[in-house]
């Protein structure tokens, strides 16, 4: 019995190397390798203006006397670098000469990586972030005068039976604190969300290619 024309699509999808539906897998191809290759102009981009702006906040926030804000952010966007410099080796080394199916495997797998990596590194990313501005507001320009000691000078003036904790407010303590556990705890999901309005259409177009052909493979 003659193979239906759905049963020759699929074939022709399945394998790389059918001469059958030859139109059907360029397509494919066409479409699996834009989605990566936009994906890695766009990564290329973000990794690129990071690495500007850690150049550029350290210098500012001598200018600005944040010096201890300006230090940690730049190690901050220095790590950060190193290890999406390291993910992008193994988005690099994904094979292109797979047919379109298991290329998009591939690239969606190195995805996974890159979320649960990112993941990770927003729960003590955004805690960091939050410590840093602290310090620089707190602590002020190197060798001069320390503003957080002459705002806590104030609200005793102002509020002489204030709660101390090691000289410093006590329900600024307990909010600090707060405000860092929160962080914490929601920081993976607040990178998720960043990842989000960075690469969520492309992913989304990416999960649409992926569903097409496995309902073809069905």
């Amino acid at each position: 019995m003659e193979k239906s024309i759905e049963a020759i699509w699929k074939e022709g999808f399945l394998k790389s190397d059918a001469l059958v539906a030859p139109k059907l897998n360029d397509l494919y191809n066409q479409k699996s390798k834009h989605i990566v290759d936009k994906f890695k102009r766009m990564y290329k981009i973000n990794l690129i203006a990071i690495v500007i702006f850690g150049f550029i906040v350290l210098p500012v926030s001598f200018i600005v006397e944040m010096p201890y804000m300006g230090i940690p952010m730049f190690i901050l966007f220095s790590a950060v670098i190193i290890v999406n410099r390291k993910l992008r080796k193994g988005l690099d080394k994904i094979d292109n000469s797979q047919n379109s199916y298991q290329y998009l495997n591939s690239f969606n797998m190195w995805i996974k990586e890159l979320v649960s990596v990112n993941t990770k590194l927003s729960r003590y990313l955004y805690p960091y972030v939050l410590i840093s501005m602290i310090a620089g507001f707190w602590f002020g320009s190197i060798g001069g005068n320390i503003p957080g000691e002459e705002f806590v000078h104030k609200l005793t003036l102002d509020y002489p039976n204030m709660y101390l904790l090691f000289g410093l407010p006590l329900y600024g303590v307990l909010g600090m604190i707060l405000a860092i556990g929160l962080l914490a705890f929601f920081g993976g999901h607040i990178g998720k969300w960043d990842l989000n309005i960075v690469y969520g259409r492309v992913l989304k177009k990416l999960e649409i290619l992926k569903a097409e052909m496995e309902e073809l493979r069905a």
